[in-house]
């Protein structure tokens, strides 16, 4: 059998030289604040895969962390690294499924008018009935149980991770590079992130960060994904799931639940 051209590679001189090389690069993103430089490669025999360099010293640290934290976590709801490239001159590459969707946020494509002009993909999300919005978030909560399970939590979660396929109705986490191993303690004066998102203590040297941490970005989460706009006065949930939430994200961490597991029992005792 002939090798793969893209998982049989282990080292490349420039990744967008071979990829256009051996398929068509059908799409790019160049411009990411995070140092990396992605593409969609389709293959002769229509395989498609997202393929992602990493540019800078920081991406090449993310997206190393990243391949331990896909060695460590599977769930149906997370986009997985299946293959990396050393890239000549010290990058990295990592190579991942193709999946239909559109991030619900795009930190570099216009600012909060990504998130509420009309036509974007979070207004459409938020325009879409109560029972698929809930169902994307299930898969969310579901997946961020595996990451618990496997000693993880959650850091830079916000909605430009999650990947929502209008069509067939199926979210999906995407550029989960920065969770890691926890509890650890905060070495630098934040961590990286959304603010809407991020619990008091990413902003704390010395703070622990923990599950209790990964609770809050939940329960930020749901609170924005199940609100009709994006000023948090139109909650589409039951006032007892509004509770769930107001005790996620309290800002002292001992006040919150005190794992995923025990927010997700919380959540569905609620909707009973």
């Amino acid at each position: 059998m002939a090798p793969h051209p893209l998982l049989d590679i282990a080292e490349l001189p420039s990744v967008e030289a071979h990829l256009e090389r051996i398929g068509t690069v059908f799409t790019a993103f160049r411009e990411q604040d995070s140092g990396c430089v992605s593409y969609g490669v389709r293959l002769p025999g229509g395989e498609r895969w997202f393929v992602k360099e990493g540019t800078t010293g920081g991406a090449r640290r993310s997206l190393d962390r990243a391949w331990a934290f896909h060695r460590a976590v599977r769930h149906p709801a997370i986009v997985p690294q299946v293959h990396r490239i050393a890239v000549r001159g010290g990058n990295r590459a990592v190579v991942m499924p193709w999946h239909e969707g559109e991030v619900l946020y795009h930190p570099t494509a216009g600012g909060a008018a990504d998130r509420t002009a009309p036509g974007s993909a979070m207004a459409r999300f938020r325009a879409l009935p109560l029972a698929p919005v809930m169902r994307a978030w299930d898969r969310i909560l579901s997946a961020h149980l595996a990451v618990e399970d496997a000693g993880h939590v959650a850091v830079d979660f916000y909605d430009g991770a999650l990947l929502y396929d209008f069509a067939g109705g199926v979210m999906r986490l995407v550029d989960l590079d920065e969770y890691r191993p926890g509890p650890f303690v905060l070495e630098e004066d934040r961590l990286p992130g959304s603010r809407r998102f991020m619990a008091p203590e990413e902003f704390e040297r010395g703070a622990t960060i923990g599950a209790r941490t990964t609770v809050f970005a939940l329960g930020r989460a749901a609170r924005l994904l199940l609100d009709a706009g994006d000023e948090e006065r139109a909650w589409r949930g039951s006032p007892a799931r509004l509770d769930v939430l107001h005790r996620a994200t309290q800002a002292d961490p001992g006040r919150r639940f005190a794992s995923v597991r025990r927010f997700a029992a919380a959540w569905a005792a609620a909707g009973r």
